[in-house]
């Protein structure tokens, strides 16, 4: 299983970044990424220097989100749907993404359900509640 550190995971996200702002060609995931990216403008300056974004300290006292976080986020459950994994995260996303007349918004839906069912997860020290993740963003689509 891939199993990247944060510092490759902040890479990866700026190395596309320096992509997208060239137009240069990307492979399917970059693709992906970048179009999460563009959906967030407030994160351009944090992806512009991946030195300094490997040294940052994104704590959640600071008071902001985490971009590299965030646009992990967008990229698991593009993941997720594109497999259906689990499965129901397809039907389920779409109903949201109906209902709220927004991809960006359904996914900001299924991130919150995603990190309730992570801390969950930790917390009991039992594997993750796939079904539980799926129940909540179908409840948030009805």
């Amino acid at each position: 299983m891939f199993n990247p550190s944060q510092s490759d995971v902040r890479r990866f996200f700026c190395a596309v970044y320096a992509k997208w702002l060239i137009r240069d060609a990307m492979d399917g995931i970059e693709t992906i990424a970048a179009l999460w990216i563009a959906e967030h403008p407030e994160y351009h300056a944090d992806l512009d220097d991946a030195d300094a974004a490997v040294a940052h300290d994104y704590t959640v006292d600071a008071g902001r989100t985490n971009p590299f976080l965030h646009l992990s986020m967008h990229l698991s459950i593009s993941e997720q749907c594109s497999i259906d994994q689990p499965r129901g995260i397809q039907a389920a996303v779409e109903s949201l993404t109906t209902k709220l007349d927004s991809l960006h918004d359904a996914h900001h839906v299924a991130m919150e359900a995603l990190g309730e069912m992570m801390w969950q997860s930790q917390r009991s020290g039992k594997p993750p509640d796939g079904e539980a993740y799926i129940e909540s963003i179908k409840k948030a689509a009805s």
